[in-house]
C-alpha cells in the first residue's frame, strides 16, 4: 500500500511540474478517492490547494470528506464561496458538521449562508447534539418508507433517494409521526414479489441507539451485533438519523488513542502527532509529570524516615530499586487488564469482590515465583546474607500482593464514581505502589532485622 501511494505520488508530481493539468484531471478521476486523500496530504499547501481544484467536482467533496480536519479548514477557507459552497453541499450531513465544529465561527457563518437549506437544517440539526455523543456522529441521510408502501414503491423511492443516502443496504419503516417500526434489507426487496406490502415483509425487532448515548457505547453496541449500520432515535422513538460502521471504526480508533494517551499520563489530543507543535505537545504532558513528580517525592519521604536503617544495612539501598520496578510492573500489569476489561464491559463494579479475590490468588502465586527466583540468585550469586535475603524476598511477596490488589482495585473504584479507568493507569499507579513498596520493605528490615 504504502509503495503505491509513493508510485501514484511520484506521477502527480510529475503531472504538476509539466503542468500537464488536463492528464492530470483525467488520470485521477480513475482512482480512489480515499487514495486521492493520501497524496494531497504528502503535498505541500499550494501544491494541495492547485491539485484539489482540478478534481473532478463529482470527486471533489468525496476526496474532501478522506482529509484530516486541518487539511479541510485550510483548503474550504482558501476556495472561492462558490467552490466551498459546493463542497459542503455535497458533503455527507455528518462530516460537514464535523467541520463546522472546527472552524472558526466567522467562516462558519459564511458557510452556512451560501449552503442550502436542506444542507444548512440537517448541519444545524447535528451541531445542536453533546460533543461525542450518538446524536453528533450520525448521518440524516438514510432512506425511509412506510408500512403501506408495495416493494415496486420503494424501490423507486430508493432509486430517488439513494445517491444522496450513506447507505441502502437497510431501508428504515416509520409510521406517519416518523416513529420507528421496523427495518427492511435491499435484498430482500429485491427477491419478494412487486406488490407485497412493506409492513408484511419489514424486520419488526429492531436494534436502536439514542441520540444522546455516548460514542462508546455505540461502539459497543456495533461490536455486539455486527451490524453495518443503526438507526438512531430520540426520547420520543422517532427515527433522527443512523450510524454507520465506517463511522465506527473512527470512534474505536479514536477512544482506543485517548485511553493510551491517558494511560501514559498525556492529556489526550485530538491532533495526530506530526500536527501538534513543540508547545502544544508541552502543554499536554507537563501537567501529569508536575503531578507524578510532586507525588513521587514520598518516596524519598520515606527513604528519608528510614535513614538510619540504611546506614546500618547499606546493602538494603541495592534492592530498592528491584523492589519498586518489580511493584510498579505488577501493578501496571494488572490495572492495563482491569481498563481494557473495564472499557469493553467484560468487567462491572458488581464484579469487584470476584476480580480482587482473582487478583489476590495471582498475586500470591507470581509474588512466591518471584521470590523463590530471587532467593536463590541473592545467595548463590550475590552471596548476601540469610536474614537480608529473607527480608528482599517476604518484600517482594508483600508489594506484589499490594501492587497487584491496588492495580485492580483504583480503575474499578474510578469507573463507580464516573472518572475515567484510564486515569488510573500505570503512572499513577507506579507512583502509588512504589510508595507502598519502600514502606514495606523498611518494616520488614525493621522487624526482621532489629533495626
Amino acid at each position: 500500500m504504502e509503495e503505491k501511494l509513493m508510485n501514484d505520488l511520484e506521477i502527480l508530481k510529475e503531472f504538476l511540474s509539466g503542468k500537464q493539468y488536463i492528464k492530470m484531471r483525467e488520470w485521477m478521476a480513475e482512482l480512489n478517492a480515499a487514495d486521492i486523500a493520501d497524496m494531497l496530504e504528502e503535498l505541500e499547501e499550494e501544491e494541495m490547494l492547485k491539485v484539489f481544484r482540478i478534481l473532478p467536482k463529482d470527486m471533489a467533496a468525496d476526496v474532501f470528506s478522506y482529509l484530516p480536519i486541518e487539511e479541510e479548514q485550510y483548503i474550504i477557507t482558501s476556495l472561492s464561496d462558490r467552490e466551498a459552497t459546493n463542497i459542503i453541499n455535497n458533503l455527507m450531513a455528518d462530516d460537514a458538521a464535523d467541520l463546522m465544529e472546527e472552524m472558526p465561527a466567522n467562516v462558519v457563518k459564511k458557510l452556512l449562508a451560501n449552503a442550502s437549506q436542506e444542507t444548512r437544517r440537517d448541519i444545524n440539526h447535528l451541531l445542536r447534539y453533546p460533543e461525542d455523543s450518538a446524536g453528533s456522529i450520525m448521518t440524516v441521510e438514510l432512506v425511509d418508507l412506510k408500512e403501506g408502501q408495495t416493494v415496486a414503491q420503494a424501490i423507486e423511492r430508493i432509486r430517488k433517494l439513494g445517491v444522496d443516502s450513506e447507505t441502502i443496504n437497510i431501508c428504515y419503516v416509520l409510521d406517519n409521526q416518523r416513529r420507528l417500526r421496523g427495518t427492511v434489507a435491499l435484498r430482500y426487496l429485491l427477491l419478494t414479489e412487486a406488490d407485497a406490502k412493506i409492513g408484511d415483509i419489514m424486520h419488526k425487532n429492531v436494534i436502536s441507539i439514542h441520540t444522546l448515548m455516548d460514542q462508546e457505547e455505540v461502539a459497543r453496541l456495533f461490536q455486539n451485533y455486527d451490524f453495518t449500520a443503526m438507526p438512531v432515535v430520540d426520547s420520543e422513538e422517532r427515527l433522527v438519523g443512523i450510524i454507520t460502521v465506517d463511522d465506527v471504526v473512527d470512534i474505536l480508533q479514536e477512544e482506543a488513542t485517548e485511553d493510551m494517551e491517558k494511560m501514559a499520563a498525556i492529556v489526550p489530543s485530538d491532533k495526530p502527532y506530526m500536527k501538534n507543535s513543540v508547545w502544544e505537545i508541552y502543554k499536554k504532558r507537563i501537567p501529569w509529570l508536575l503531578l507524578l513528580m510532586i507525588s513521587a517525592t514520598f518516596t524519598g519521604r520515606i527513604i528519608a524516615t528510614f535513614e538510619d536503617a540504611l546506614s546500618a544495612y547499606v546493602v538494603l539501598t541495592t534492592f530498592i530499586p528491584m523492589l519498586m520496578d518489580t511493584g510498579g510492573n505488577a501493578g501496571g500489569q494488572t490495572s492495563v487488564t482491569i481498563i481494557r476489561g473495564l472499557s469493553l464491559n467484560e468487567i462491572t463494579f458488581s464484579d469487584f469482590l470476584k476480580v480482587l479475590w482473582k487478583e489476590i490468588r495471582v498475586s500470591l502465586m507470581c509474588g512466591i515465583t518471584l521470590a523463590l527466583a530471587n532467593f536463590v540468585k541473592l545467595l548463590v550469586v550475590d552471596r548476601v546474607s540469610l536474614m537480608v535475603t529473607l527480608v528482599v524476598c517476604t518484600t517482594l511477596v508483600a508489594a506484589v500482593f499490594f501492587a497487584k490488589v491496588v492495580g485492580s482495585m483504583l480503575p474499578m473504584a474510578a469507573k463507580r464514581l464516573g472518572f475515567d479507568p484510564a486515569v488510573m493507569a500505570s503512572p499513577f499507579i507506579t507512583t502509588i505502589v512504589d510508595a507502598l513498596s519502600l514502606l514495606i520493605y523498611f518494616r520488614i528490615a525493621s522487624a526482621m532485622l532489629g533495626i
